[in-house]
């Protein structure tokens, strides 16, 4: 099945220069790259990205870490990839969230590490599912920062016209 997934290299992912590591890792699972930015995280992108796990114990400390204040780095690249089965694909290939658990060959295994108050840096995020993947893609980027109409648009009047999520 062709489906999309939203890819973050996060704050510290950026500042320990792993971008091409990782995207070189990424390149195995043979999928295309539909669309690619450095964004700056606000606490309501922060927020929203997470909002599955508020209330959770570490919430506040995600949040901190996702919009780059444990590493004085406030952006992450963002990215789609499309293709065959690619929430899968790159899911195996991020390895499992906690990097002491994840495999070796694994992104998070190879990159990834604990910091002393438990929080996971794990250098990357992955859409878990196709819901979630929708969500994702549709929070960090407009109709036209993606080079194919994955989901339906509508187009708005404003002073130009403009795509925007329907």
């Amino acid at each position: 099945m062709i489906q999309q997934t939203l890819v973050l290299i996060k704050p510290d992912g950026l500042i320990r220069s792993l971008t091409g590591n990782i995207l070189t890792r990424l390149s195995e699972t043979k999928l295309e790259i539909v669309a690619a930015k450095m964004s700056r995280v606000s606490k309501e992108i922060a927020e929203a990205h997470y909002q599955h796990l508020k209330g959770k114990p570490f919430y506040p400390e995600l949040i901190q870490y996702l919009q780059g204040e444990l590493h004085d780095r406030n952006k992450v690249m963002a990215l789609v990839y499309w293709g065959e089965g690619a929430i899968a694909k790159v899911r195996e290939l991020a390895g499992e969230t906690n990097p002491e658990k994840a495999s070796p060959t694994s992104i998070r295994g190879s990159f990834g590490r604990i910091r002393s108050s438990g929080l996971f840096e794990n250098v990357i995020h992955a859409s878990s599912e196709e819901s979630e993947a929708e969500r994702e893609i549709k929070l960090w980027f407009e109709p036209d920062e993606i080079l194919l109409d994955l989901y339906p648009t509508r187009l708005v009047k404003k002073e130009n016209a403009v795509k925007e999520w329907a």
